[in-house]
C-alpha cells in the first residue's frame, strides 16, 4: 500500500537520494525545498523555507488534502554558514538554527495532527555526527543538529501511546555538495573514518527507509549513526 511520505530539502544530495528512496517503493513523495526542484517521479513538489512556519503549514496541509494523512515524514532541510565562533555574525548562527532546527519543529509539528489520528507514522530528523564529534567552524550547524536530538527525544514520548516513531539519523562525511566544497581537507577527514570511505546518500536513504519501516516500529527515540564508524561510541 502506497505510503504518503513528505521530504524537506529534497531537492538535491541527501534529500533527494531519500525521496528517490521511497518512489522506488512505490510511495506518494511530496517534496518541499527552497527551489521547488525535486526527482522525477514526486507527486507533488512545493517551493517552501521551511524556516517560514506559516509557508510550511500550508504546503503540508495542502498535501494532506490531496493525498491523505502523512505516513512519513523526513526533516532533512539544511544549510551552513560556517565561521569560528568569536567571528560568527548574528545571521549566520540565526540562519542555521531557523532552517535546520526551527524547520524540522515547524515541519514534525504540521504532520503531527494526521499522523495521531491515524494513530500511526513515523517522523526522521536529519541530524548528524558534529556534535557528538566537535567540529570546528560547526557551532551554529552542531547546536542545531544536537537541538534535533532533544526534540525527537521529547517528541518521541509525546506521541510513542499513539503508534508514532520520532527518530534521528545521524550521518557521517557524505559524499554532498556541502562536503565537496570543503576542498583538500576532505581528504584529511576521509582519514579518520575507521571503514576509509565517505558514505554516500544512498545509504543515509536506505538507513532513513529502515526507521519509516514496520521493521522498525518498536523503534523510536533513537540516534542512527550511519558514519562509516567515525562516532563510536555516539
Amino acid at each position: 500500500m502506497s505510503r504518503h511520505v513528505i521530504v524537506t530539502g529534497a531537492s538535491r544530495g541527501i534529500g533527494a537520494a531519500v525521496a528517490q528512496h521511497f518512489i522506488g517503493l512505490g510511495d506518494t513523495v511530496v517534496a518541499l525545498s527552497r527551489s521547488g526542484d525535486a526527482p522525477q517521479g514526486c507527486a507533488a513538489t512545493y517551493a517552501v523555507d521551511v524556516a517560514d512556519s506559516a509557508a510550511v503549514a500550508i504546503a503540508i496541509k495542502d498535501s494532506i488534502d490531496r493525498f491523505g494523512a502523512v505516513d512519513v515524514a523526513v526533516a532533512n532541510a539544511g544549510i551552513t554558514r560556517d565561521g569560528l565562533a568569536m567571528r560568527m555574525s548574528d545571521d549566520q548562527w540565526r540562519e542555521v538554527l531557523a532552517t535546520n532546527l526551527d524547520g524540522a519543529f515547524y515541519t514534525a509539528r504540521t504532520v503531527l495532527a494526521s499522523m495521531v489520528r491515524a494513530r500511526h507514522g513515523s517522523i526522521i530528523f536529519m541530524g548528524s555526527v558534529s556534535p557528538f564529534l566537535g567540529v570546528p567552524g560547526q557551532a551554529n550547524y552542531a547546536a542545531a543538529k544536537a537541538g534535533l536530538v532533544g526534540l525527537a527525544r521529547s517528541l518521541a514520548k509525546e506521541v510513542a501511546s499513539r503508534g508514532i516513531t520520532v527518530n534521528v539519523v545521524a550521518p557521517g562525511f557524505i559524499d554532498t555538495d556541502m562536503t565537496q566544497a570543503l576542498g583538500d581537507s576532505a581528504d584529511q577527514m576521509t582519514a579518520t573514518i575507521p571503514m576509509g570511505r565517505v558514505g554516500t546518500p544512498s545509504e543515509i536513504a536506505d538507513a532513513v527507509g529502515f526507521l519509516a519501516s514496520n521493521h522498525a516500529r518498536y523503534i523510536t527515540g533513537t540516534v542512527l549513526a550511519v558514519d562509516g564508524g567515525l562516532a563510536m561510541g555516539l
